[in-house]
């Protein structure tokens, strides 16, 4: 009797235990699966937001943003993301921020084109990095940038010159 109550029990302490653990793995995925999908959105548009702005930039016209998808994305982003995460995209909303103003701003100058670019490229890697770690801790950062806003070389023949303008 006390054998069998000894196995009943085991058999109870096991069952209940994998239900734990198993769930708690479920929770984990469906955490992992919904920062993914996440911080692709918000990548998605922020690129959206990036081509408008320089787009805009570059043709010396008001920027033709529509906000919402760009706040629902970081919205949604306030539900997942980990606070190294969440502190990269307000590092990259500042600059999203700041390139808008710029747009908006007379007259426009290579030397502002480029050095909002360069801090959009850095918030952008700053941004992947911290989202690579918080989905898995194993990935190792990247040293460089993969999409985005395109390097300053590729930008810089079309950027305003000053020069251009001055009478000879």
């Amino acid at each position: 009797m006390i054998s069998t109550a000894g196995g009943v029990t085991a058999t109870v302490v096991g069952v209940l235990a994998g239900g734990v653990i198993g769930r708690r793995g479920q929770n984990e995925q469906w955490v992992r699966d919904n920062r993914t999908a996440t911080y692709a959105s918000f990548l998605r548009e922020f690129v959206a937001v990036e081509i408008e702005l320089r787009t805009a930039f570059l043709a010396d016209r008001a920027h033709r943003l529509d906000w919402a998808p760009w706040n629902a994305a970081l919205v949604a982003l306030s539900l997942v993301a980990t606070r190294e995460v969440a502190a990269a995209a307000a590092e990259l909303t500042g600059a999203v921020g700041r390139f808008a103003e710029l747009v908006a701003r007379s007259p426009k100058t290579r030397e502002d084109l480029r050095e909002i670019q360069e801090a959009l490229a850095k918030g952008q890697l700053r941004f992947v990095n911290a989202a690579r770690i918080s989905l898995d801790h194993s990935q190792p950062p990247f040293d460089w940038q993969l999409g985005g806003p395109p390097a300053w070389a590729m930008t810089e023949p079309y950027a305003p010159d000053p020069a251009a303008n001055e009478p000879a």
